[in-house]
């Protein structure tokens, strides 16, 4: 694994470019880094977690953690890790292994969530709208599911 570097699958590539925006594409992301950490989210949120398999050496290749750091996902990356390992020790900074765990944990749940992407957003115009329709039912989901037990509503 190279240290400190978030990886990309290589079949996920053309995804995560197409869902950044550049010169000649209107994705919904700001940078590759981004699109990883919403990725993973989503992956962490429906339990998918993929492994990486062939690892993409071109644009976009893997990603400096610093840039994660700058763009303030540290703490997803954290929060990811422990919540997978229930183990407070993988935050370890002191300890490289539990680094090394840590971004990779939070690869796979990227890979699982661009998955689920993929499926998503296959044959869809627009992936902003699509987007939003996505966590638009996301929100749905999970406010209906909170609704049989939160009687909380009731209380004036």
């Amino acid at each position: 694994m190279a240290a400190n570097k978030i990886r990309i699958a290589k079949d996920k590539a053309e995804l995560v470019k197409s869902l950044t925006l550049s010169d000649n594409n209107t994705g919904p992301f700001q940078t590759y880094a981004d699109v990883i950490a919403f990725a993973a989210s989503l992956g962490k949120q429906r339990k998918k977690r993929s492994p990486l398999g062939e690892i993409s050496k071109r644009e976009p290749g893997a990603i400096d953690v610093d840039i994660f750091v700058s763009r303030g996902y540290d703490m997803a990356i954290k929060l990811i890790a422990i919540a997978e390992t229930k183990n407070p020790q993988i935050l370890s900074h002191l300890d490289e292994q539990l680094e090394a765990k840590r971004l990779q944990i939070f690869e796979e749940y990227a890979n699982g969530g661009l998955e689920i992407l993929r499926e998503e957003l296959r044959g869809a115009a627009d992936y902003t709208d699509h987007l939003l329709l996505v966590l638009i039912s996301e929100r749905d989901n999970q406010d209906r599911s909170n609704e049989e037990f939160d009687l909380s509503k009731f209380l004036f």
